[in-house]
């Protein structure tokens, strides 16, 4: 498998949504929904998961808009706020209702899905491709002439430490809502031992 086979959807959400994903992220966090969306096509390759490669994507690229502050809720978990304005995206770009609602529970399920994820592929796909870009989680399963691919194409640049210091600014929104569990959990110790950021895989 190389970065070349996973292709990315030629169609105008897909582009428009990159494109704000651009104008609204910094570098390293923009790298960071691409990459997403790479390895959830990986591992779709991988495993034989048909999926909905531009609702992908658009999820991808929207994912963590909730973290930024041009954006932020002062009382909403982060993957809502994203879904939120994926609809709204969504509801621009002509999807139809069930589309739009689709959109939304795709990013609000990459913070723990647990269902059956012939119930939901993207929510599945997207959940374990940011656990892999984030901490590390299942990095195993993609390749290591792909991850050394996707990294130079998409580097991480300073996103570890971007992330990290997003993640925690949620905690005070509460501690029940996703990111206050998450680190209750260890995550900011996972972040910082994910071995894509090794030095090998710099």
């Amino acid at each position: 498998m190389q970065l070349d086979d996973l292709t990315v959807p030629d169609t105008a959400a897909a582009t428009h949504a990159y494109e704000l994903a651009d104008a609204f992220c910094s570098p390293a966090l923009r790298n960071h929904c691409v990459r997403s969306y790479l390895w959830g096509t990986a591992l779709a390759v991988r495993e034989g998961i048909a999926v909905d490669a531009e609702l992908l994507y658009v999820a991808a690229m929207l994912h963590d808009f909730g973290l930024l502050p041009s954006f932020d809720h002062p009382s909403t978990s982060f993957e809502h706020v994203g879904g939120t304005i994926a609809v709204v995206f969504a509801a621009g770009a002509g999807w139809p209702l069930a589309r739009q609602q689709r959109v939304d529970e795709v990013i609000v399920r990459h913070m723990g899905y647990a269902g059956d994820p012939a119930d939901d592929p993207e929510g599945h796909l997207l959940e374990r491709a940011t656990t892999i870009d984030v901490s590390g989680g299942g990095i195993d399963l993609v390749p290591a002439a792909l991850r050394t691919e996707v990294l130079a194409r998409w580097p991480r640049l300073s996103f570890a430490a971007e992330f990290a210091k997003r993640f925690q600014a949620q905690v005070p929104r509460g501690p029940e809502l996703s990111a206050g569990r998450a680190i209750a959990r260890g995550a900011l110790d996972r972040m910082a031992a994910n071995p894509l950021d090794a030095p090998e895989q710099a």
